[in-house]
């Protein structure tokens, strides 16, 4: 968040989440984490809830964890009772609280061993979310009794609501684009498309069928190509997200996209230069000392060049420490 917010303070992020409660950290697109506004807690868990059945009770799923649909709901059921008292509790303890509810030892075992996963059908319907946490052991604590009253708004209308945020702000993308931001099929994309209605509107960039919000389409084609702007992103960032499909459209001719959306996973630091990739960079504390390096794809012209070493200033003052800076693989 302090790669987009200029004047943020280093624990405004920890302010909002434990001690506000206006931002919720919770498993919610794809089953990844995301901090949310505590104020749309409902309209995002309606969503999800609507999501849920196809990303956590799927059959290659259930096999691949060894446990029934029954088994994954009465988990969910559990937690949702064990947290209602507003307790923070470990895994551990919620793995002992789900064995002792649901009078199956191995059921337990299986959120004990689980390293999460069954915990997130859970946050889906509106269950769990992540308490603070005891240094660095992780806890988790029930939404209603952290947030107070609310309700998850009707699946329609949240479905809706999701796929228009994403559309607004990455669009204009594919049906499958749109699916792989939400952690579904394409066809469930086709539907989440057709949900929107009128709102949305088809369109052509270089040469493929796309969709984009229609109120959009006016700015979308007064819009000029970005000159100077270099940013230094961090890892799974949301521009980087949204680029995976069309990543080969951003990045210099010979450079492939594993170099940044790599194994398990993992979405790489990125340079970017007026919207297109131009290498990756890292940070790492080492005695004290902010280290950042920085690897160019190609070329850097020395305007790119200074204007990435203020990105990296700004970082270090964000972050309390002036870096030092180095040009060069990062391997």
């Amino acid at each position: 968040m302090g790669a987009r917010r200029r004047a943020l303070d280093r624990d405004a992020v920890a302010t909002a989440l434990w001690e506000e409660r206006t931002l919720v950290k919770t498993w919610a697109m794809r089953g990844t984490l995301h901090l949310l506004p505590a104020a749309e807690y409902g309209a995002w868990i309606g969503a999800l809830a609507a999501r849920a059945p196809r990303a956590y009770l799927n059959a290659s799923r259930l096999r691949y964890f060894g446990v029934t649909r029954e088994q994954v709901e009465r988990i969910a059921g559990a937690l949702d009772a064990v947290l209602r008292d507003g307790t923070t509790r470990s895994r551990a303890e919620l793995a002992e609280a789900v064995a002792r509810e649901s009078g199956e030892a191995a059921l337990g075992e299986q959120v004990r061993e689980s390293w999460g996963s069954l915990l997130k059908h859970a946050a889906a319907v509106g269950a769990l979310i992540f308490g603070p946490g005891d240094g660095q052991q992780v806890r988790f604590t029930h939404p209603t009794a952290w947030l107070g009253g609310w309700e998850p708004e009707p699946a329609e209308t949240a479905l809706a609501a999701a796929a228009r945020r994403w559309l607004a702000l990455a669009g204009p993308m594919t049906r499958e684009e749109l699916a792989r931001w939400w952690g579904v099929s394409p066809a469930d994309g086709r539907r989440l498309l057709r949900g929107l209605g009128d709102e949305v509107a088809p369109v052509t960039v270089g040469g493929e069928p796309m969709w984009a919000l229609a109120a959009d389409l006016p700015a979308l084609a007064a819009a000029a190509p970005t000159e100077g702007v270099v940013r230094l992103l961090p890892a799974f960032d949301q521009w980087t997200i949204a680029a995976t499909r069309h990543a080969e459209a951003l990045l210099p001719a010979g450079v492939g996209r594993e170099r940044i959306y790599r194994a398990q996973g993992w979405i790489s630091p990125v340079l970017v230069v007026d919207g297109r990739f131009a290498g990756l960079w890292r940070h790492e504390r080492a005695g004290g000392e902010l280290r950042v390096a920085i690897e160019p794809f190609g070329r850097t012209p020395r305007a790119v060049r200074a204007a990435a070493e203020a990105e990296a200033r700004r970082l270090g003052a964000f972050l309390g420490s002036e870096p030092a800076l180095r040009w060069g693989p990062l391997d």
